[in-house]
């Protein structure tokens, strides 16, 4: 594995259509036939929870390989507090070099730079097997619980990790998601129409 072929900078308005194209082909069939994700990316660039100074995408060797954002949300204290808090993605990485230690680099450069920001934690839906490498754990051990998931019901997907050490050290309660990331399936199969077609498949594993 050698990613030290690449660069990681900030996104530029003429790079929206290609990321969208790339978080496309990333997640296309993964979670659902075909995908929402390029047409989340689009909407969120515009949501005023929209962290531009932590919108990076990743090159290699001057081509673009993949991208990762961050959006300001909070966790609903159960004393009362509105705790500020970041979530992030869709992160992705182009579907031929992905488990190549790519999308690793890019997170990692990612949380350090939201951290020299002065966020104190991330909160997202994620693999545990992936970015527990990168020092995320079960939201759970922090006493977070994510919004409208019943009592009992797996939260296995839902992970956290602090930025300042000891920022959630008194904190219990309810991640808040954003509402940008809700989008109309409407809107999306609007959306992919201006890409070039691909099909859609149901295939073992798609949680929609």
């Amino acid at each position: 594995m050698n990613t030290n072929d690449t660069a990681i900078r900030l996104e530029k308005p003429e790079d929206y259509r290609e990321v969208e194209n790339l978080v496309r082909e990333s997640f296309w069939n993964v979670y659902r036939p075909g995908c929402s994700e390029h047409y989340v990316i689009h909407v969120l660039r515009d949501d005023p929870a929209f962290v531009r100074e932590l919108d990076f995408v990743l090159e290699k060797d001057g081509v673009l390989i993949g991208q990762n954002m961050f959006m300001r949300t909070v966790i609903d204290a159960d004393d009362g507090r509105t705790v500020d808090v970041l979530t992030m993605g869709p992160i992705g990485i182009t579907p031929s070099l992905k488990r190549r230690g790519y999308g690793k680099k890019l997170l990692d450069y990612s949380l350090e730079k939201a951290a020299a920001l002065g966020f104190g934690a991330v909160l997202f839906e994620g693999n545990i097997g992936f970015y527990g490498k990168c020092g995320f754990r079960y939201a759970r051990e922090f006493g977070i619980r994510y919004h409208d998931l019943p009592e009992g019901a797996d939260d296995s997907f839902f992970l956290c990790k602090e930025l300042v050490p000891g920022y959630l050290d008194d904190v219990t309660g309810v991640y808040r998601t954003p509402r940008g990331y809700y989008v109309d399936d409407a809107d999306v199969e609007d959306f992919d129409k201006a890409f070039p077609p691909k099909v859609k498949l149901r295939l073992p594993g798609q949680i929609f």
